[in-house]
């Protein structure tokens, strides 16, 4: 056992150096997939656990693959340059405005789609932005981070918004509609406090005024992507193409609003995902005759592999005795009471996802919890406030989150600098006291719904 206990320790801490550290711009699916390659070979994990991980992540990563593949679909229909569009128009001219528009904007990305997702749509659309507006390096860094830190946090609110909030929900035997009820108050005040705070971190920073844009970003797109004798929409008045994107918009709602039902009434909600994603795919062809065969390039298939990799990863860990030693740990902290316990849990998950990253520490930190025999309503409150450790304690070190690595890895190709010590000015102040109020939030919340 002790063989094990070291070959499983070293498996881990190998495979998240590699994944902080991304030599060559590594996919970090590659290194967890060879360290649960590992794990396998020597026996840590059994055939039988397998059974067991893919029954947990499957799902979840069908969902959060069908909502990415939605977002592609959007892209493909100019949806994110017609967003980038009206950000500028709707700032009329004022950095303030456009900074609680742009925090607008990452927020509902991550509701409608998922937080890795909206890191992916947002950061390159806010890049193409600023830089059409001609800001300075210095201006844009504000909006830069502080969009990536609101589209990250915002997968709180709603468990489907990341992948392995998803996995978590399995584990606990919560459902997503149950998960939303207990939390999306107390998260949402969490992230409107949140973007108040940065606001008045980086408000010096961001210009009073904004220069004109260089081009019409929407225009451009359209001209350049589109052929006029195609008679798609990119020929349509900005009027009649804005109708077109609300439609889209509105139907993407629906569908994810349609995710809760499912889960209400017990259905599996890859199924509805997966449904809105063919819906969208054939509305596009019925639009624009695109081959549905480029879906299958772009999408992130890694996504699934990565998932279960780690898994496979946290259950060798479980298997060689991690959970039963922080079992003991943690016991005595959530037997002081649900306050204390939130809080301490919470904390704990926040510190453990800085260090190692939110997937791992999170789904450990969960089978922790399964293991104490605790009542189902104090099981749910407790594994919450680990999710607001995960989702938002989680972001006050860059590498807390795969959705920080993917910001970092995006801004470094497009030639943007972001020190550490930019980040940590915002997130000192930020992510701490942000977690502390929304833990705040969400006991009092609980207390209220279920007194």
């Amino acid at each position: 056992m002790n063989i094990e206990i070291g070959i499983a320790i070293f498996v881990f801490t190998m495979t998240m150096l590699v994944i902080f550290w991304r030599p060559n711009g590594i996919n970090e699916a590659w290194p967890a997939s060879i360290g649960a390659a590992i794990i396998l070979l020597t026996g840590i994990v059994s055939k039988s656990d397998i059974v067991d991980i893919f029954g947990k992540i499957s799902g979840a990563s069908i969902t959060i693959i069908a909502t990415i593949v939605m977002a592609v679909i959007l892209e493909s229909f100019g949806f994110f340059h017609w967003a980038a569009a009206r950000l500028v128009s709707l700032s009329k001219g004022s950095g303030y405005r456009l900074y609680w528009y742009i925090q607008l904007l990452c927020f509902l990305m991550t509701l409608l789609f998922n937080n890795d997702g909206s890191i992916l749509i947002t950061t390159p659309i806010l890049i193409l932005l600023l830089k059409n507006l001609q800001l300075k390096p210095h201006q844009q860094i504000p909006y830069l981070l502080s969009g990536a830190l609101i589209a990250t946090a915002s997968s709180a609110p709603i468990g489907v918004s990341n992948i392995v909030n998803l996995i978590a929900l399995k584990i606990v035997h919560m459902s997503l509609y149950m998960h939303t009820a207990m939390m999306f108050v107390p998260a949402t005040l969490g992230l409107l406090f949140m973007s108040w705070l940065m606001y008045t971190v980086v408000k010096r920073h961001l210009p009073k005024k904004l220069p004109h844009a260089s081009k019409d970003i929407e225009e451009s797109f359209f001209t350049k992507q589109f052929h006029p004798l195609k008679g798609s929409i990119s020929v349509e008045t900005k009027r009649k193409r804005t109708q077109f994107m609300l439609k889209v918009l509105l139907f993407v709602f629906v569908m994810r609003c349609l995710l809760f039902v499912a889960s209400y009434f017990g259905i599996p909600i890859e199924l509805v995902a997966v449904l809105g994603s063919l819906i969208l795919l054939i509305w596009r062809w019925y639009h624009l005759r695109t081959n549905p065969i480029d879906i299958l390039k772009k999408t992130p298939w890694h996504i699934f592999v990565f998932a279960f990799s780690m898994y496979v990863i946290i259950y060798g860990l479980h298997n060689v005795g991690l959970t039963e030693l922080l079992v003991k740990v943690c016991e005595p902290i959530v037997n002081r009471g649900l306050f204390e316990a939130s809080f301490i849990m919470g904390g704990l998950v926040s510190i453990l996802s800085n260090l190692f990253n939110n997937h791992p520490a999170l789904m450990v930190g969960t089978i922790t919890l399964t293991e104490m025999g605790l009542d189902p309503i104090t099981l749910k409150t407790i594994y919450l406030a680990n999710i607001i450790g995960s989702d938002m304690g989680s972001l006050l070190l860059p590498i807390g989150t795969l959705a920080s690595l993917i910001w970092m890895h995006i801004l470094k190709e497009n030639h943007i600098k972001v020190k550490w010590k930019d980040y940590l000015k915002v997130s000192l102040i930020v992510i701490p006291l942000t977690t502390i109020v929304t833990l705040f939030l969400l006991f009092y919340w609980v207390q209220l719904i279920f007194s």
